[in-house]
């Protein structure tokens, strides 16, 4: 935790007692399921959770949203932004069902209100969001071809509606058919830890 305490000083008790919880359910998880890699759990609270939490370095997104994270996985991004956003509704979703198993739980013991899980394709949620958010499960521009139409139109006191997606590597080509609608912003400028040195938030508003 001294990771997320160094870049998220303010946490209110109730969310540094969730998100201290998180390291001993995913460990007891990952020992039954391996919801996250072996190598990476060892560095959970860094290549997951503030990784996740980065998002709400650039945007706020506590204005009673409702956001969407396409292929949750273990439950990044959605699971430390619900914590960290406590006032928006947050559906988590992936196609994977022992992984919704363990979100699920881990919902249910940090006693995460704010925040549901669903096993299921994405593509097939019928609703409508202000944001939706992931964590580089696939090329951008077919992320964007199927989802940006669940975007409703509209913005909070601060920025569009839209797409908020985190990757890392290269993927400047993805990115040609969007220049003007696309923001990307780098993690680095942020967090000083060489694993996000390539890592970027791309943030697409909707027209």
């Amino acid at each position: 935790m001294e990771i997320i305490h160094k870049y998220f000083p303010d946490l209110s008790r109730k969310q540094d007692r969730q998100l201290a919880l998180l390291q001993e359910l995913y460990y007891d998880w990952n020992e039954k399921i391996n919801v996250i890699s072996r190598k990476d759990i060892l560095h959970l609270y860094e290549r997951h959770i503030l990784h996740s939490l980065s998002i709400g370095k650039f945007f706020s997104l506590n204005h009673s949203l409702k956001i969407l994270d396409v292929g949750t996985g273990g439950g990044f991004p959605g699971i430390p932004l619900a914590i960290l956003f406590p006032e928006s509704k947050f559906i988590l979703v992936d196609s994977i069902g022992k992984k919704i198993k363990v979100v699920k739980d881990i919902i249910q013991k940090t006693e995460l209100h704010n925040c549901i899980a669903i096993h299921g394709r994405a593509e097939k949620v019928k609703q409508e969001f202000d944001f939706i958010v992931s964590r580089a499960v696939t090329r951008f521009d077919s992320f964007v071809s199927v989802f940006l139409k669940k975007i409703k139109p509209g913005q909070t006191a601060e920025f569009p509606n839209g797409i908020i997606y985190l990757k890392g590597g290269e993927f400047e080509e993805e990115l040609k058919n969007f220049k003007k609608q696309i923001i990307v912003y780098s993690i680095s400028e942020i967090f000083e830890e060489e694993f996000f040195e390539t890592k970027k938030i791309i943030y697409l508003k909707k027209k």
